[in-house]
């Protein structure tokens, strides 16, 4: 009897750990395709595509796109973040199976309305930390103030900040970071209605403008 509940016990924390799949991880900035090396995720990570858009307001767009492994949590999602000098785009979206790739993510419209939250607006491009009394506008459904920060280690390295007005489903898609075997890459958050408290976590690869130019072109 006790042999029996013992095996019980081991199927049932092996069926509790889910299977873990195998999902492609690389990054392109030219294309919303990219091949890169298989990895394993953690049981509970499906294989995600995220697609971001950058504008910088009177000077050129860029885009970035990549596969990775995330949280079940982060798929198809999607939401935006305007500073004074840019609007920063992104898209996720996810597959299920070993090796497969998610469909193209869809980015949100642009709406130019404004809702009536006013938030300071900076960019520090070699540090993780800006602040100013410059303030924006925020405009359609970006009703929460964020301050972003990004941290890039790998064959360059760079740190950069921004602050401005953010979607609240960029603050709630929750901690995740990504590797590549060039780089890897961290982005912190911190959100406020202006009214509750900050909320924080990670926000999966919303790169600032600099950042961009500075590592993949």
């Amino acid at each position: 009897m006790r042999l029996s509940l013992g095996i019980l016990s081991v199927f049932s924390a092996l069926a509790a750990t889910g299977h873990s799949l195998s999902c492609q991880t690389c990054m392109s900035a030219s294309s919303t395709s990219c091949l890169g090396q298989l990895v394993t995720c953690a049981p509970d990570h499906v294989c995600a595509a995220s697609y971001t858009l950058t504008t910088i307001y009177g000077g050129p767009a860029s885009t970035i796109y990549t596969l990775s492994c995330a949280p079940q949590s982060q798929c198809d999602k999607q939401g935006s973040i305007s500073i004074s000098q840019a609007k920063i785009k992104q898209g996720t979206s996810c597959c299920f199976t070993d090796n497969c790739t998610p469909t193209t993510p869809t980015l949100p419209v642009d709406n130019s309305q404004q809702n009536g939250l006013v938030c300071r607006s900076c960019i520090s491009a070699d540090s993780t930390w800006c602040y100013t009394s410059d303030t924006m506008q925020c405009t359609g459904e970006e009703k929460m103030c964020i301050l972003q920060t990004t941290k890039i280690t790998g064959s360059q390295s760079l740190s950069t900040a921004v602050r401005g007005c953010a979607t609240k489903s960029i603050c709630d898609i929750g901690s995740n970071s990504i590797s590549t075997p060039q780089l890897s890459m961290d982005v912190k958050i911190s959100c406020t209605s202006g009214s509750s408290g900050v909320q924080q976590g990670y926000i999966m690869l919303l790169l600032v403008p600099i950042a961009l130019m500075k590592i993949l072109y």
